[in-house]
C-alpha cells in the first residue's frame, strides 16, 4: 500500500500551517519540521481527525498511532494496553513481554496499571501498541519521547525490524532518533508540489 498526498493546505483562521504538501509513502520515512509547522496537525489529517482547506490524502487504509499524548487506558497495565489492540491478545502476551524486556522493561513495571508508570514507560506501551497493532499504515508522533538513549536505539531498531513492509511516517526532532533510524526524510517545510529532500 502507498500513501499519497496531494496538494494538502491547512490553515488556521489567517494562519497558514502548511500549503500544497505533496508527497507518497511506501515505506518508512521520517517527518521533519521545525517547530510548529504543522507535522502533529499533518498526521491528524491522515488520521481522519482534522480536515484539510484543500488536497487529497489515500491509500491511509486501517492505521495505528502514536499521538503525543499517550491515550493508555490507565486502569490496565501496560502489556494489556498493547493486548487490547490484538484479535487473540492472550496468545501474544509472552512475545509482547519480550519486546517490552528489549525497551528495558520487566517485572513490576509490567504489572502496574499504566496510571503509574512513568512517563517514558508509557511512551513505551503506546509505541508497542502502535508497533503490534494490526495495521496498513503507521503514524507516530514523537514516539521517543522520554526515552533515555539507549532505549530510543532500542525502539528504533524494533521498528526497523517490524515495520520494514509498508508506510510509516515518524515525526521528530531527535537527530539521534533520525539517525539511529535511517530512513529518509521528508521535510514538510520543503514538500511544496514536491517529494522532499534529505535533511542537511
Amino acid at each position: 500500500m502507498t500513501l499519497q498526498v496531494e496538494h494538502l493546505t491547512k490553515r488556521f483562521g489567517e494562519h497558514l500551517l502548511f500549503e500544497d504538501l505533496t508527497f507518497s509513502a511506501a515505506a518508512p520515512a521520517v517527518l521533519w519540521a521545525p517547530s510548529g509547522w504543522g507535522k502533529t496537525t499533518l498526521l491528524r489529517i491522515l488520521l481522519g481527525l482534522d480536515k484539510p482547506d484543500s488536497g487529497t490524502v489515500a491509500g491511509v487504509g486501517r492505521a495505528a498511532a502514536v499521538f503525543q499524548e499517550d491515550r493508555l487506558c490507565p486502569q490496565m497495565s501496560a502489556v494489556d494496553n498493547v493486548l487490547l489492540v490484538l484479535p487473540d491478545g492472550k496468545a501474544c502476551r509472552s512475545a509482547v513481554e519480550e519486546d517490552f524486556a528489549l525497551l528495558g522493561m520487566t517485572g513490576e513495571a509490567l504489572t502496574l496499571p499504566a496510571a503509574r508508570l512513568s512517563g517514558g514507560q508509557k511512551r513505551r506501551a503506546a509505541l508497542l501498541r502502535a508497533v503490534w497493532a494490526k495495521a496498513d499504515t503507521r503514524l507516530l508522533d514523537e514516539p521517543f519521547t522520554g526515552l533515555d538513549p539507549v532505549s530510543m536505539e532500542k525502539a528504533a531498531a524494533l521498528l526497523n525490524r517490524r515495520c520494514a513492509g509498508g508506510p510509516v511516517l515518524l515525526a521528530t526532532h531527535d537527530r539521534a532518533a533520525i539517525e539511529a533510524l535511517g530512513w529518509p526524510v521528508l521535510r514538510l517545510d520543503e514538500l511544496k508540489g514536491g517529494t522532499g529532500r534529505p535533511l542537511p
